[in-house]
């Protein structure tokens, strides 16, 4: 997305956070203040709101959310999730990829400034803390360069800590969300030396946490992340974007008194680089592997705007044809065809989740074994079955062989199917000779709880032949 630039050894050639020598440019944002800033501070308790408060919200006595990638059991909105079901997975995961493809090619990077994590948790806890223990950004920077005294140590010391005690609260809510709430009150409450793998764990995700929050920071969204480096494949001229509107804005110069101002209405007050969280210039392009949407370039220029007397809205959000063209948002083909497969994937992926079954069963020959003769022209074969719960009740399980007519005997008395559980069990499926038609037949056997037929499974059942 190419926008003119007046003054071309001023456009940026290079990451805004690493210098000529190769070194990093710790960034110093300015704390932003505005409409914008307020809506996202709403937005972002919301979802630290629900994030602390998700491994304890329950649907049908289940997790909210657990994804449990140790024992392979995921739980999504109060369902259970099974190896078994990783179809079902790959085809909400596929919708999930194709969500963001249509949602970056409308509206930018929208996701990164207002709902990404590592944002939310930066900009609305992490820095906040900053701003209220060490000042604004000109304090901040002082305070670094100043030596090591007492304001210093004490200030240091406090940031630093409070960000150890967030960082370890949020791995304690991130191990939630993989082992459940139970189990990491057991973790916490027990003894230690019961739980040395679960505590490691615990330290680990503090110390990455604390790490990426107090010093890795925006390097996150320009080195690690994908997202950004992907945008430009899939935005375009159409895309909604946090833009300079260059066309009202340019030549820029600097606002002086008793001035008759033939310029743009930018003052190069460079108000929009003092906010930006990842140090970049809004004004050298829209699409910039930095720019994660955040607004706060917006609200900052906006209060300038206000202050001189000018229309607001020089930084906004707009794509490249509203700015030069002054063409109107306008549904594309690419956008209609993308919203196809999208609506196609998650009618797939609702209907697979209203039909899926609460218990799957597999029903296997016992390798290796032929059929059984007995009396009165009975064939016998033996069978291996395995039956998951994906409910919380228990059940006592009993089979029938459905088709065709025949009896099936348990090597052990009874078979119990626990709550979120697994069972196991080998029978024997005997059929009289005449009902069988060749050398495979196959069977359909029908697993029950009391007299409710809970699922059914086919296999194939040898006989003599005739």
């Amino acid at each position: 997305m190419s926008q003119a630039v007046v003054d071309k050894e001023a456009f940026r050639d290079s990451i805004a956070t690493v210098d000529k020598e190769g070194k990093r440019v710790w960034v110093y944002p300015k704390k932003p203040s505005g409409k914008f800033y307020e809506y996202r501070k709403l937005v972002s308790y919301g979802f630290l709101a629900l994030l602390f408060t998700g491994p304890f919200l329950k649907i049908n006595n289940l997790p909210l959310l657990m994804l449990n990638f140790p024992e392979r059991k995921f739980i999504i909105f109060g369902m259970i999730f099974w190896p078994q079901d990783f179809f079902l997975l790959l085809l909400g995961f596929l919708a999930f990829v194709v969500f963001i493809i249509l949602f970056t090619i409308v509206y930018g990077r929208l996701f990164c400034g207002w709902v990404c994590p590592q944002t939310i948790f930066l900009e609305m806890v992490f820095r906040r803390i900053e701003y209220w223990i060490e000042g604004d950004h000109m304090k901040q920077k002082a305070l670094d360069k100043a030596d090591w005294n007492q304001e210093k140590i004490l200030k240091k010391s406090a940031k630093h800590s409070i960000f150890l005690l967030i960082s370890f609260v949020i791995a304690n809510t991130f191990l939630a969300y993989i082992i459940g709430v139970d189990a990491l009150k057991e973790i916490v409450t027990d003894s230690p030396k019961n739980h040395i793998g679960g505590l490691s764990s615990l330290l680990v995700f503090t110390g990455i946490f604390y790490w990426v929050f107090a010093r890795f920071r925006e390097q996150v969204c320009t080195i690690v992340c994908p997202y950004g480096r992907l945008q430009g494949v899939m935005m375009d001229k159409k895309t909604t974007v946090i833009a300079y509107d260059y066309v009202r804005g340019e030549p820029r110069e600097k606002l002086r008194k008793n001035q008759v101002r033939t310029a743009g209405d930018c003052i190069d007050c460079h108000q929009c680089v003092q906010v930006c969280p990842t140090g970049i210039d809004i004004r050298n392009g829209a699409q910039q592997m930095e720019c994660i949407n955040c607004t706060a370039c917006i609200d900052a220029c906006n209060n300038i705007m206000e202050m001189i007397g000018k229309p607001k809205d020089l930084i906004k959000y707009a794509s490249e044809e509203n700015i030069a063209e002054n063409k109107p948002f306008r549904v594309t083909g690419r956008m209609k065809s993308i919203s196809a497969v999208l609506v196609l994937l998650l009618g797939g992926f609702v209907s697979l989740l209203v039909t899926r079954s609460n218990v799957d069963a597999t029903i296997l020959r016992t390798p290796g074994m032929l059929y059984q003769k007995k009396e009165n022209n009975q064939i016998s074969n033996l069978y291996n079955i395995s039956i998951i719960n994906k409910t919380q009740q228990k059940m006592p399980i009993t089979l029938r062989l459905l088709e065709p007519q025949g009896n099936i005997k348990l090597v052990r008395d009874n078979l119990v199917l626990p709550e979120q559980g697994l069972t196991e069990g080998v029978f024997f499926a005997e059929i009289d000779q005449k009902a069988l038609h060749g050398t495979s037949t196959e069977i359909k056997i029908g697993v029950y709880s009391g007299d409710k037929l809970i699922t059914t499974e086919k296999t194939k059942f040898l006989g003599p032949g005739q």
